[in-house]
Formats: structure tokens, C-alpha cells, sequence
């Protein structure tokens, strides 16, 4: 037998602050990987997730524009273009008949 909880929780105003950085920041990094991959031309390989991850995370605090991915913890970042590249799998093996259900 399985047993399930549901927790509600009351964030105070720095903690729903906290939060919604940390959400914009992993908005901004699966966009940006998403952009990167859909950059590559056809018939060319994509980039691996610790590619993209490179791209968008380590080499992206570093420029002016998005040093502020710094303030937040990288793990949420980083699987947030895991996330992606899970998508896209999901996606590619639906449409060559490989899932299963309908």
C-alpha cells in the first residue's frame, strides 16, 4: 500500500522572492538551451546536456548580461536543461511509433 501526503506551505515574502528568482533563473537557462538547439543546422549533431549546461550556465555568468544566474544554486539550472534534453527525447521516440498507450 502506497500512502501520499500533501503539504501546503507559507512562504514569507523573502522566501517567495528567493523562489521566484530561482524560477526566473531556470526560465532563462531552458530558454536559452532551447535556442541553442534549435540554432543548430539540420543534419548536424546536437550538443550534449554537459555541453549545454557549459553554454549556458558556466560560460552565461560569466558575461554582464547574466552574471545574476550566480545568485541561485546550480543544481535547479542544471536540471532544467536536463529537463530539456528529456523533453526532446520524449518527443523524437512518440513520433517513430516507439511509446506506449496511445
Amino acid at each position: 500500500m502506497k500512502v501520499r501526503y500533501q503539504y501546503r506551505i507559507y512562504p514569507t515574502p523573502q522566501q517567495v522572492k528567493g523562489l521566484n528568482q530561482l524560477f526566473g533563473c531556470c526560465r532563462v537557462v531552458y530558454n536559452d538551451a532551447l535556442a541553442i538547439v534549435r540554432s543548430v543546422p539540420q543534419g548536424e549533431k546536437w550538443p550534449s546536456n554537459a555541453e549545454l549546461q557549459k553554454l549556458v550556465i558556466t560560460q552565461g555568468k560569466k558575461t554582464a548580461e547574466r552574471e545574476w544566474l550566480a545568485d541561485v544554486s546550480v543544481v535547479p539550472l542544471q536540471q532544467s536543461v536536463q529537463d530539456l534534453g528529456a523533453a526532446f527525447k520524449n518527443f523524437f521516440e512518440s513520433r517513430s511509433g516507439k511509446r506506449k498507450g496511445s
